[in-house]
């Protein structure tokens, strides 16, 4: 696996902000009504996923990291389940639904592939770096 060298190049975020970017369309033609409540928590959690990803991967150590991914990934879980209250509540259809669903389903897999990879990595990050050439 490359290295990376910034947040914006994991792919994960890259598809959150995607994700995202989607639900914000929503939000903004009104699509939540004045359920306010509701979109507070669901840009929440869609934003969390994210700056989660970011906040963990600058912090410079793979356990922080680690740590961070799964919060995101509970992100993914918590968002999956608001989509549900928003399709039980007719503010979203089936498609925009299922399509939603499948993204942040794609995003927990690709999270948890990331942990995957970063716990069975010898680097334990940037922060470390100097520390293992010695």
């Amino acid at each position: 696996m490359a290295t990376i060298e910034a947040f914006e190049q994991i792919i994960s975020w890259q598809e959150a902000r995607l994700l995202n970017e989607k639900i914000g369309k929503l939000i903004d033609d009104g699509t939540f009504k004045t359920s306010f409540r509701l979109i507070n928590q669901i840009e929440g959690s869609a934003g969390s996923i994210m700056d989660n990803i970011a906040e963990g991967f600058e912090r410079g150590g793979n356990k922080e990291f680690i740590q961070f991914l799964y919060i995101a990934k509970a992100s993914c879980g918590e968002l999956r389940s608001q989509l549900y209250r928003s399709l039980d509540r007719k503010y979203i259809n089936e498609k925009e639904f299922e399509d939603l669903s499948v993204h942040a389903k794609k995003i927990s897999s690709l999270i948890q592939k990331l942990i995957s990879y970063l716990e069975q990595s010898e680097t334990k990050g940037i922060k470390f770096k100097n520390k293992e050439t010695k």
